[in-house]
């Protein structure tokens, strides 16, 4: 018998992955740290539950259980055959269901439910004078059925791996309705079949239930430790230490940094902090993921690191490409060049300084402005200027994308090199203002404003989401909702 699972793995996987999402409500001891650090709570916890459950009875039913055949001898009567065919669980209800964390692991627990199955029978009488047979359908209702399991979560190797330590399905008692036949063929069907139709239902579910498990551990064990944002960038996800399960939430940590997409790991150069400091409020969202401000240093030191981190500036005013628009900035630049076409060079010499303070993302940026005429053909640097750039980075949400925008704060600017002499610096800080402003900034949005993807799984889509910057992390806190399938955010 073989019964697809997909839809209860995919709800399955919610749970695991979603543990990626939210920073805890305390400050935890550190075991081994993580960059991006996560937690799904309580209401996530019933919302992952509900969608389990949702999901489960959606693949598992309808469900097919083996024929059953006994004989059995009835008062007046004698020996009887007895056959149940085509016995199919169409339906179940689960009125009454609970999730529980803790050290014993992941306890979820369907109630109080019912389940309704049809089926053919047949009868056979026979004895040295007649033969007696007979068929037709029944229709039985389960009640008081109880579904369970416990796993538990472990890191193995940085990936995780599932185990089922509990599982198991109880009936109390079932009503069997026969259509056809003599009554005290509907009696013999409930003395003979009771037990079996009892334990075929709760054989049937217990071992589904592990087939989904083990399924879902093979899926797990098969993540990759890095996922690919972009042709550059890849995201480390290996994960750190075992996941933390308190009576009201799960909690874990991946390793979070940025790595270039061709490499395996990323630099040690980061190292890991000794504490992790987590919002101190309750959350009533269901999920909630908090990133270190040295995942985004990480990822712009990817870039940085491969060469990315330089443009020539083409969207300001075209005056300012030509010598003769800084005849009266830089007067000796026009005299030795006049009239040529110029490239200004922008190149970020070190990678940026991202803090993250109560409110407020800080960046500094460390560039060269290049001056170029373009002179016969040739392209001759005449002037460099270094920048030390003050900006405030927002973090925004769009769709699943973590993302943002920046804006210049202040600058400062210095004469590094010259080939045309001294330069007079507060005219020149003013035309560099006008390129920040104008080229710099908005071509840093354009980039900014796609983000990267939070570590959601298929099908699933933030609601509500709000973001707060604090003591060095990002943090969002989001409801969720799946595809194909009505918000659930309003509901706890």
């Amino acid at each position: 018998m073989e019964i697809s699972s997909k839809s209860m793995e995919k709800a399955i996987c919610f749970i695991v992955f979603s543990f990626l999402l939210v920073s805890a409500n305390t400050l935890v001891e550190s075991r081994q740290e993580g960059y991006i650090s996560g937690v799904i709570s309580k209401k996530g916890l019933d919302f992952s539950k509900d969608l389990l459950i949702e999901k489960a009875v959606s693949s598992m039913f309808p469900l097919h259980l083996p024929d059953i055949e006994k004989s059995v001898k009835i008062s007046l009567i004698g020996k009887v055959h007895l056959g149940l065919s085509d016995i199919v669980i169409y339906n179940v209800d689960f009125p009454s269901s609970s999730v529980e964390t803790g050290d014993s692991g992941i306890v979820l627990v369907a109630s109080g439910a019912t389940a309704n199955l049809r089926m053919k029978w047949k009868y056979s009488y026979k004895n040295w004078v007649i033969t007696i047979s007979d068929h037709g359908t029944a229709a039985v209702e389960v009640l008081g059925m109880v579904v369970g399991l416990n796993a538990a979560i472990v890191n193995e190797e940085g990936t995780l791996k599932l185990l089922l330590l509990e599982h198991g399905c109880h009936v109390k008692d079932i009503s069997i309705d026969v259509d056809g036949g003599a009554s005290w063929l509907y009696q013999g069907i409930i003395d003979a079949f009771q037990g079996k139709i009892v334990s075929a239902v709760e054989d049937a579910i217990t071992k589904n239930i592990k087939k989904g498990i083990i399924k879902l551990d093979s899926k797990l064990q098969s993540i990759p430790k890095q996922l690919q944002v972009n042709s550059v960038v890849a995201l480390n996800v290996t994960f750190m230490d075992d996941p933390l399960l308190t009576n009201s939430s799960v909690e874990l940590e991946i390793n979070g940094l940025f790595n270039g997409a061709n490499e395996n790991s990323v630099s040690n150069y980061y190292r890991k902090r000794s504490q992790k400091f987590l919002s101190g409020n309750g959350s009533a969202k269901m999920v909630e993921i908090s990133l270190h401000e040295k995942v985004f240093e990480s990822a712009a030191s990817v870039y940085f690191n491969g060469d990315y981190m330089h443009w020539i500036v083409n969207e300001i005013p075209e005056s300012l490409m030509n010598t003769g628009g800084w005849r009266y900035i830089i007067p000796q630049l026009y005299e030795k060049y006049p009239d040529d076409d110029m490239n200004l060079r922008m190149k970020v010499t070190s990678p940026p300084i991202i803090r993250i303070a109560d409110h407020d993302i800080d960046t500094a940026i460390y560039a060269d402005l290049i001056f170029e005429v373009l002179n016969s053909d040739e392209v001759v640097p005449v002037a460099c200027i270094s920048l030390v750039i003050n900006a405030l980075c927002s973090a925004e949400i769009h769709r699943n994308n973590l993302a943002g925008s920046i804006r210049l704060i202040d600058f400062t600017a210095s004469l590094a090199w010259s080939n045309i002499g001294n330069l007079y610096m507060q005219l020149v800080q003013a035309a560099i203002s006008t390129i920040l402003k104008t080229f710099f900034m908005p071509y840093l949005n354009l980039h900014l404003r796609d983000g990267f993807p939070l570590p959601l799984p298929h099908g699933f889509t933030l609601q509500n989401a709000e973001i707060i910057q604090l003591d060095s992390r990002v943090i969002v806190r989001s409801d969720l909702s799946y595809a194909g399938r009505y918000d659930l955010s309003t509901r706890y």
